[in-house]
Formats: C-alpha cells, sequence, structure tokens
C-alpha cells in the first residue's frame, strides 16, 4: 500500500510539481517548501553569535533586553523578502514555521541566548487576526519552539488597541503609535521566566521594545528578542 501511495504521488506531481516558496523552481524529490539551493544562499545575518551586532544595540541603553538578533537581512528585490511577504500578506503559514524552524536551530548553538523558558510571540489585535485570519508572528513562534524544544506561549501578551501600520510611519510616530497598547493576562505563567519574544520585521524596534518593557514591568521576567528579518 505505501508503495502504491508513493508511484500515485510521483504520478500526480507530474502534472502538478511542487515549486520552491522562494525561486518558484521545481522541488525534487527529498525537498519540502524550500529548495536546497535556496536553503544554502539564505542571507543569514549570524548576529545570535555576535554581541555587538546591530539588532542588539537599537537596546542599548534603553530597555533591559538579554539578548536580541535577527535571522536574515533583507534586501530590495530579494527572494527571500518574497517569502516574508507571503508569510504576512499571504496566508503562506508554513514559510512562517519553516524559517522560524531554521532560526531556532541556529540559537540553539548559539552561546549568546542565555537558557529560554518560553517563546512569546507579538500580538495582533483580535479584530486585526480575524481579519487576517492568523497571527505571522505565531507561526514563526511555533516554528522556534519546535527546533529549540520550548514551549511557546499565545496567552499571556496581548494588545489593547487596533492601532493604524507601522509601515510608513518615521521612528517618534513607530513609537508613540504602540506606546501603551500592549497588557498582560496569566502573569504567574512567565513570573522570574526568560522570555523569547518574537517578531517578524524589525525596523527601528519601537512594538517589540514596548511588548518586552511590558512584560518586564507586569511580571519581573527577562526578556530576549529573536526576529525573523532585519529591514
Amino acid at each position: 500500500m505505501n508503495i502504491f501511495k508513493e508511484y500515485w504521488t510521483d504520478f500526480i506531481l507530474l502534472f502538478y510539481p511542487n515549486t520552491c516558496r522562494a525561486c518558484n523552481g521545481i522541488l525534487t524529490k527529498g525537498e519540502q517548501w524550500i529548495c536546497n539551493d535556496c536553503v544554502l544562499d539564505m542571507p543569514k545575518s549570524d548576529y545570535w553569535k555576535d554581541i555587538n551586532n546591530p539588532v542588539n544595540q537599537l537596546f542599548w541603553g534603553k530597555t533591559k533586553i538579554e539578548f536580541a538578533s535577527a535571522f536574515l537581512l533583507f534586501s530590495k528585490g530579494s527572494r527571500y523578502r518574497k517569502l516574508i511577504h507571503s508569510l504576512k500578506y499571504k496566508d503562506d503559514q508554513e514559510s512562517g514555521i519553516q524559517l522560524g524552524y531554521l532560526y531556532g536551530k541556529e540559537i540553539t548553538k548559539s552561546s549568546q541566548y542565555p537558557q529560554i523558558d518560553f517563546i512569546i510571540p507579538v500580538p495582533l489585535h483580535p479584530k486585526k487576526q480575524k481579519k487576517r485570519g492568523y497571527n505571522q508572528s505565531d507561526c514563526i513562534a511555533d516554528g522556534l519552539a519546535k527546533a529549540m524544544e520550548v514551549k511557546y506561549l499565545d496567552n499571556v501578551l496581548f494588545r489593547t488597541v487596533n492601532t493604524q501600520t507601522q509601515t510608513k510611519k518615521h521612528k517618534d510616530e513607530r513609537w508613540e503609535n504602540v506606546k501603551g497598547v500592549f497588557d498582560v493576562q496569566n502573569p504567574e505563567l512567565i513570573k522570574g521566566k526568560h522570555i523569547l519574544l518574537v517578531d517578524d520585521v524589525i525596523t527601528t524596534g519601537a512594538t517589540i521594545e514596548h511588548c518586552a518593557l511590558t512584560l518586564i514591568e507586569k511580571t519581573n521576567c527577562k526578556v530576549s528578542i529573536g526576529c525573523l528579518a532585519r529591514a
């Protein structure tokens, strides 16, 4: 029966081949989601190896962050930037999970990140999540959790205000736009724990910094940051 299923799958793929989410090339047998060439060519930042990396520096002298990094570096027109766009706007949740998994494997090899107790995704407002159907940061957190063998919690941090998008705002506007819009429930779950706070793309760091401040003030936890990409 398994042999028949394998032959049937191969037959279907002759007419409807799976393609790489990054380059659109046809995936060969054994490749899933993305081709091996695109995995090897990923513009990894290696920030998780360096305490002086630019993402970590965003928070120096401002918020007590244990460590911060991003997995990928964005460049205009990059096929990997397309992956993030598909995750965020085209319901490509699998890309978030798989990229999160690859990132998590790198973090587990890093001596810079202390022991992580829980992973928490940056939340969307319920209205925005209902409209989109999912939270892209949940997908990334799911992949990270699988790779790092750490539980992720989506029932602690929540957004109280449905703010405008940060995309076209400058640094000061971004900070004011998300000021005071996050809160915590079930604080006892993470009191005194070390949290990895997760988002998709980091630009100025305003959103994730407000999340971190809220978690630290409400639960006395330690916070590190992991973002999928740096804009």
